[in-house]
This record gives C-alpha cells, sequence and structure tokens, in this order.
C-alpha cells in the first residue's frame, strides 16, 4: 500500500510533492522525544518534514495533513511531555513505545539519565496520558559472562515490580549481532565486557531464549496473582514462544490503535480499508465493507518477523546520542558527535 501523495508549498514558494502518510512512527532510527522535540513540534506546525533516505540520501517531503496517530519511540520521554498538550490540541493521537532496560553496571547505555529517573519518568507519562498507552520494552536481551539469563529475569522483574499498573504490555527482543557488522565493531570497540571471540556469546542460544522466556512466563503469572493485568510479546523474533504465553508484537499495532482510539471513525475507518473514506461515514453505510486484514496492512519495510503495520518512519541514521553500543542505526560514536 502507497500513502497519499500531495503537494506542499515550501517558504520560497516552491511547490514539491510529498507523501502524506495516516501513521508516522518517531522513530526506530533515532530518538526524538529524547533530542529532538522541539524540533518536531516545530515542524508538527510547519505541516511537513523533509527525510532523507539513508541509503542514496534522496530527500522525500512528508506531510502530516493525513496523519492521525505518531508512535513514539524512546529511552527518555522526558524533553517532549511539556509538549504533548500541543499535539492534543490539534487532535493528534499517539503512543510510545519505552524501552527501559536496566544495563547501567555494564555501561551498554552511556548518555542514559539514572534508572531511577527513567523509571520516575515513565510513572509521570503513564499517570499523564493513560497506561494502555505507554508500552515497556526491555529491549533488546543482551547476555555477558557474568550477565546471564537468570540476571537479567532478576532485573525485568525489579522494573517490573515499580511499573505495576502504569502500563499494560511487556515486550522484548534479543539482540542480533551477525546481520550488523557495524554492531559488531562497536560493541568490540565500546565495551571492555566484549571482543571479537566473546561478542557470539551476547546473542542468547536457543535454551536461554527458553528459559528467559519460561522466566517470563513465570513473572506474568506472580504479577497477574498481584492483580496486575500484563501482557508479554516479543519483537520481530522468529521464535515461537507460545508456550510460555509470549506472542509475537505489533508494535505499530492497529488493534491497540483501535481500541485506545476508537472515538476517531475516520481513522477506523484506514484501519479497516486501508485507505481514508472519500465520504462522510458518519452518514454512509461503508463500514459495512469487508475489512482488511492485519496482514494486507503489514510493513513489508521490516523484518519478515516483525508484525508491524505499514508506517512511514521519519528518522535519521547517526542523529541518536544516547550512544548505545549495541545501536544499529548509528554508524560509530564519532559520526554521532560530529553532527
Amino acid at each position: 500500500m502507497l500513502w497519499n501523495k500531495i503537494n506542499i508549498t515550501k517558504p520560497n514558494g516552491e511547490v514539491v510533492e510529498a507523501v502524506a502518510p495516516v501513521i508516522i512512527s518517531a522513530s526506530r532510527s533515532t530518538d526524538i522525544p529524547a533530542f529532538y522535540a522541539k524540533w518536531f513540534i516545530n515542524r508538527i506546525k510547519k505541516s511537513y518534514i523533509v527525510w532523507y533516505n539513508p541509503f542514496n540520501q534522496q530527500p522525500l517531503y512528508v506531510s502530516f495533513k493525513n496523519c492521525k496517530v505518531i508512535v513514539f519511540w524512546t529511552k527518555n520521554p522526558k524533553p517532549i511531555i511539556p509538549y504533548l498538550k500541543e499535539l492534543d490540541s490539534i487532535g493528534m493521537h499517539y503512543y510510545f513505545q519505552y524501552t527501559l532496560n536496566d544495563y547501567e553496571k555494564e555501561a551498554f547505555e552511556p548518555n542514559l539519565p539514572t534508572l531511577e529517573k527513567r523509571i520516575n519518568t515513565f510513572k509521570e507519562l503513564s499517570h499523564l496520558i493513560g497506561k494502555e498507552k505507554v508500552i515497556w520494552r526491555f529491549d533488546p536481551i543482551i547476555l555477558t559472562e557474568k550477565l546471564s539469563p537468570r540476571e537479567v529475569l532478576k532485573r525485568i522483574w525489579n522494573i517490573g515490580n515499580q511499573l505495576k499498573d502504569y502500563t499494560d504490555k511487556l515486550v522484548f527482543s534479543f539482540i542480533d549481532i551477525k546481520p550488523y557488522r557495524k554492531v559488531q565493531r562497536n560493541i568490540v570497540k565500546e565495551s571492555p565486557l566484549f571482543s571479537r571471540e566473546n561478542m557470539k556469546y551476547a546473542e542468547p542460544t536457543l535454551e536461554q531464549m527458553q528459559e528467559i522466556a519460561e522466566g517470563l512466563m513465570k513473572m506474568k503469572e506472580q504479577w497477574e496473582n498481584e492483580g496486575w493485568k500484563i501482557s508479554i510479546a516479543s519483537c520481530a523474533e522468529e521464535i515461537d514462544l507460545d508456550k510460555y504465553h509470549i506472542f509475537h508484537n505489533r508494535c505499530i499495532d492497529g488493534e491497540l490503535i483501535k481500541k485506545i482510539f476508537a472515538e476517531d471513525k475516520e481513522l477506523i475507518y484506514f484501519l479497516n480499508y486501508g485507505k481514508l473514506s472519500e465520504t462522510n461515514i458518519l452518514f454512509t453505510n461503508e463500514f459495512n465493507q469487508t475489512t482488511l486484514s492485519a496482514k494486507k496492512l503489514k510493513d513489508k519495510g521490516q523484518r519478515k518477523a516483525c508484525g508491524c503495520m505499514i508506517s512511514k518512519d521519519i528518522g535519521m541514521y547517526n542523529t541518536c546520542r544516547h550512544l548505545c553500543i549495541y545501536c544499529y542505526a548509528n554508524t560509530s560514536k564519532e559520526t554521532v558527535l560530529k553532527i
């Protein structure tokens, strides 16, 4: 499915063609809420952005005219919280994929606020916009000689006990090193815990994945016994963990969007039929049409195991200053610091 295209007029009077997506991802490639919140809100006011293709550097104009939903990906949403009321004022829907890991001892995420501050920000955001709109990610799961599956589970348990009733879902993934040469290079260069010989052990084995999944299932059972209803899902993982009551996630999730923004009939129409209605749907029988399946709305630009529906990502590589050693979107620390 291709997004609608419209013409926009630049400040110099030049008219250019722009894509006009209904769902915008902000962003898998960089942390817009943490580092570019003011820029983002200013571009919302200007009604478009210019995005550059990371492979050929060709510009693409992206209009906010048809945008109904923004999915924020972040490890520190604190800077964007003061601006959310501006999105509310124009009727823009949004929810957050909030990555909240605990790798403080290992220094895998060197430029983040302390874990305590990030947990407090999670609670603040959840209280402000609703727990169903703040999804907790422990992503990715990384192992070292001392960071065993048991230790990772202990850290997830610790965070989860502080997030009770502040979210409805935990999403996790296992680190992928083999597909990304720059990840291989950076974790060896930036962390004393890894060498070219032992970096392969950062990726959990099948047995370790199953151990972690079993531990997460037991956590879920305990939390539910205490009254916290939370679902657990894996992100872009091919392994089948259904027997642990862990299912494949859709981070850009049409069903979640339908649930939390059900009052927006035009948005629901798009999610059902893959297009914006050309008529006033409040006074037609268009909802009687056959709806599209999630498979037909799947984002084909993502990995095979990714369940996300189509969206337009507006982030740029080599712009995230968290400088996480496992980041696939940064070529190197030096590249980012030049910007």
